[in-house]
């Protein structure tokens, strides 16, 4: 029978092509009418790559993302603080992708259409509500724009892969209330621009209360010698400050952040021109969800930002739902698709994305340049004055073990599923 996905997002649409790949017919129903390719940019990381390759899908990747080279974190003087090679550069098998998030989601919708056919995916269908059968489940949907009931599906599986505000989510833990915000405001866009530190490098400047990053997510533009560059301006204030967090997710307003980072103009990079030269940015919230005790009740269970919810912090969001549903597929190809599969599923995924959302919450990788700040907010002569060899090293490879792409581990493990 049927899987039933809720959410053509990243996550939703992997879980698809990889079901496909183990023969297992599925359906995606999104609650928007028309999928376009919105968003700023964002990393996929090796492992993660390494998934999206198995799926036959590294061609049109590399056709228009940047394989990053390298990632470089600096204090708020700009002053370099360690940096690492990425990637095929670090010895990967795989690359890492920085992209635009709507062209890696039109990738897959492209992919989903191609191989599952073209009403695979059942768009302007919000997820109302389910009901167990004898041997199933059957969802019911309604069309959110127009007010109007839209009948039912039935499948053997759901799989709620509908964000961090997920429908399904809500449904399973009622209580749970809107996500939660640590006090951190993102201001994102995206600006033509020169390109810095060799035209393939992700670069994170400044401390726990106000930070910025940036990297290139366009290969056309830096075949013309020039640069797309995806940047976020972040700023932490706190949690209870009266910040306007009746409306996330709108346009921001550059008055609110670009005098903080007025001065912030490196020979290697001038912050200020970059926020200027975006058409336009937007605000969001830097927010998560607590970790829960139990994704599957049933015959269903929870996918990506619908289980996991983490802050923005070493680039894990997209590339933990990737992996999310690989593992689901692979043990619904063991199990059937039935409470046993997903029993397995969460009994991997669950520990290892809880593991993720608490250390980014503890600021992840990017603590090291909380410590230069609390240590040397002057600025430093050498670097080694203020961090310990450990403590760089630590910061570089701990995280890696954590989140699943230790290079050794990942290039020396067995695929998840294997080459479609």
């Amino acid at each position: 029978m049927t899987v039933l996905i809720a959410g053509a997002g990243i996550a939703g649409l992997t879980a698809a092509l990889s079901l496909h790949q183990v023969g297992v017919p599925c359906r995606v129903f999104e609650s928007v009418d028309r999928l376009e390719p919105l968003g700023v940019g964002i990393n996929v990381l090796p492992h993660a790559v390494r998934e999206l390759t198995e799926l036959g899908l590294q061609a049109p990747l590399a056709a228009t993302a940047i394989a990053t080279e390298a990632l470089v974190y600096h204090s708020k003087h700009g002053q370099r603080i360690w940096g690492e090679p990425r990637g095929l550069a670090a010895g990967y098998h795989w690359p890492q992708f920085s992209i635009h998030r709507g062209e890696l989601q039109m990738i897959l919708l492209e992919a989903v259409r191609a191989r599952l056919g073209p009403d695979a995916v059942v768009t302007g269908h919000h997820l109302a509500g389910w009901e167990m059968t004898a041997d199933g489940v059957r969802a019911s949907f309604v069309d959110r724009r127009r007010n109007t009931r839209l009948g039912t599906a039935e499948g053997s599986l759901l799989i709620g892969a509908d964000g961090i505000h997920s429908a399904v989510r809500g449904r399973l833990y009622p209580e749970e209330g809107p996500p939660i915000w640590n006090g951190a405001i993102l201001w994102r866009g995206v600006t033509r621009a020169a390109p810095f530190l060799g035209g393939r490098t992700m670069i994170m400047a400044g401390h726990e209360f106000q930070k910025f990053v940036a990297y290139p997510i366009s290969r056309a533009a830096a075949e013309q010698g020039e640069a797309v560059v995806n940047w976020i301006a972040e700023r932490k204030f706190a949690p209870d400050h009266a910040w306007r967090r009746e409306d996330w997710n709108r346009p921001g307003v550059l008055a609110d952040f670009l005098p903080q980072f007025a001065d912030w103009r490196f020979d290697w990079l001038d912050v200020p021109a970059l926020i200027q030269g975006a058409a336009q940015c937007f605000e969001y919230p830097m927010v998560d969800r607590d970790p829960l005790p139990r994704w599957s009740f049933d015959r269903v269970t929870l996918l990506g930002d619908a289980a996991h919810a983490m802050y923005p912090i070493g680039s894990n969001g997209a590339s933990q739902g990737i992996l999310d549903a690989r593992v689901l597929a692979r043990a619904i190809r063991t199990h059937g698709a039935g409470p046993a599969a997903l029993a397995e599923y969460e009994a991997e995924r669950r520990p290892a994305t809880t593991a993720i959302v608490l250390a980014n919450r503890r600021n992840g990788p990017e603590q090291v340049m909380q410590l230069v700040e609390e240590r040397a907010p002057a600025g430093y002569a050498r670097i080694e004055d203020v961090l310990t060899p450990a403590e760089l090293e630590e910061a570089a490879s701990g995280y890696k073990r954590l989140a699943g792409f230790d290079k050794d581990a990942l290039n020396g493990r067995p695929p998840i599923l294997g080459a479609a």
